[in-house]
């Protein structure tokens, strides 16, 4: 919900679809406010992120809004919403919040020097990377990929997962991550991740369109440049590679 135009009506589809195949569903906040995480915690996914988190203070509050009285600050609303079966679940006030994902997004240059104590909060039970805000914070918005930017990321992934490693009492955070042009999912595991988000709807709808287009043009080149007794391909284009209306 933090980008593009989804709203909480959306969100609600969305888990519904998810619900029917078994799927976690992880919603993110437009912004990190006890409102919001009321609106999002009441529709009932399995976790929830917080975006453009800068301090471990605001990851204490990140986590009190998920949490009732007396750990938090979360509204009460239980016996009729989604979250609970509306009101069906007998057991859900004992197991929501174990059983909910806490993720902190740790995405400016800021945030990034105060990470390990971020990922030591206790509730948080994920620090996800945000490479391009981080990249935007630092003067590279055009260059995500930049050799400071990506010193910098590296130094942050290394502190939170040494914490997860070094932190007996809760056992730190995992470490969560964007996949990127210049930074495959692979790259990231190789690095330590415990959790990737590779491919997003409208990118992939936008790749098939521009392929669309691509074999539409060629199509009418071959047309241009050959007669009706020519072979169907030209200039080294192969046949498979014509656009197929059909």
């Amino acid at each position: 919900m933090e980008h593009g135009y989804g709203g909480i009506p959306e969100a609600l589809t969305c888990l519904r679809s998810l619900a029917a195949t078994g799927t976690p569903a992880i919603l993110r906040l437009p912004e990190s406010t006890a409102a919001w995480a009321k609106k999002a915690l009441d529709l009932g996914p399995q976790g929830i992120m917080f975006p453009m988190i800068e301090s471990p203070k605001e990851a204490q509050k990140a986590v009190s809004y998920c949490r009732y009285p007396p750990n938090g600050v979360r509204g009460a609303a239980h016996s009729i919403v989604r979250a609970s079966g509306y009101g069906i679940d007998a057991g859900y006030l004992g197991n929501c919040e174990d059983e909910l994902l806490i993720m902190c997004q740790v995405e400016c240059e800021d945030a990034i020097e105060k990470i390990s104590k971020i990922a030591a909060v206790e509730g948080v039970d994920c620090i996800q990377m945000g490479p391009l805000d981080l990249s935007a914070s630092m003067g590279y918005l055009w260059d995500p990929g930049n050799k400071k930017v990506r010193e910098k990321l590296r130094k942050a992934e290394k502190e939170v997962l040494e914490g997860k490693i070094g932190n007996e009492k809760n056992g730190g955070a995992y470490l969560a991550g964007f996949a990127m042009p210049h930074d495959s999912p692979m790259e990231l595991k190789s690095r330590g991740y415990h959790m990737v988000s590779g491919a997003v709807d409208i990118l992939l709808f936008r790749k098939a369109a521009v392929e669309d287009v691509r074999k539409f043009k060629i199509s009418l080149e071959i047309g241009d440049a050959s007669s009706d007794d020519d072979d169907p391909t030209a200039e080294g284009v192969d046949a498979d590679d014509k656009y197929w209306s059909e």
